[in-house]
């Protein structure tokens, strides 16, 4: 039985032996989602609107000629708009813009800011002192821009007056709200009652600027 490949499946423009150009191996086959682009003969339609290798606009052409173009470029053709009436495909190095793409979306992702989500642990009506220390990691991590989960964990019978436990959250909520906001309010988890705070709006900006501000007054002194 004869299998075919996917159309998904990215495999250069094909070249007639005919015209004694050689073929390469591929030993790795690079999966392209269906959802993205349809190169080569995987673009099944009649006639296509060509961009040239050049960005210049070919015009309406048969599917036929659009893949012979790519062929004598030595590249490939590329379904950049199958939306369209009719598609709009390019002619290009396919290898080359998927490696492009892959190299802008690490780099995008090295400039996104990571958020952690930051715990304190407590268990009922711990002593004031104690939480004086974990409100005050709370807050600067809420500086920082991370999220902080609040957990308050239950021992035998403790179960029994959750509402300790409740008005401990509220409290240390009351406590950070110039720098926070609630994101999941107070719910049980098992045996742990939690709450999980986010920075607000303008919180880790107005540090920032506050920070700037101190290095400057010490500057100038």
């Amino acid at each position: 039985m004869t299998s075919h490949a996917p159309s998904w499946y990215y495999s250069p423009a094909k070249k007639p032996a005919a015209h004694g150009w050689i073929c390469f191996i591929i030993n790795k086959e690079q999966h392209i989602s269906a959802n993205e682009f349809r190169v080569n003969e995987g673009i099944r339609v009649a006639e296509v609107r060509l961009i040239g290798a050049d960005g210049g606009n070919v015009g309406v052409v048969p599917i036929r000629q659009a893949l012979q173009i790519a062929r004598d470029a030595e590249m490939d053709l590329v379904e950049v708009s199958p939306g369209a009436t009719p598609p709009v495909c390019r002619v290009m190095d396919f290898g080359k813009f998927i490696y492009e793409k892959a190299k802008k979306e690490r780099e995008a992702k090295k400039t996104q800011t990571k958020i952690e989500i930051k715990e304190i642990r407590l268990r009922p009506k711990t002593n004031g002192a104690h939480r004086g220390f974990k409100v005050d990691d709370a807050r600067r991590w809420l500086g920082q821009g991370h999220k902080v989960r609040v957990t308050i964990k239950f021992r035998g019978r403790e179960m029994d007056y959750p509402e300790i436990a409740l008005e401990d959250l509220r409290e240390i909520v009351q406590d950070l709200i110039d720098v926070a906001v609630v994101e999941v309010p107070p719910q049980m988890e098992g045996r742990t009652m939690l709450v999980v705070l986010v920075p607000a709006k303008g919180a880790v900006k107005k540090k920032e600027k506050g920070e700037q501000a101190e290095v400057k007054s010490e500057s100038e002194a």
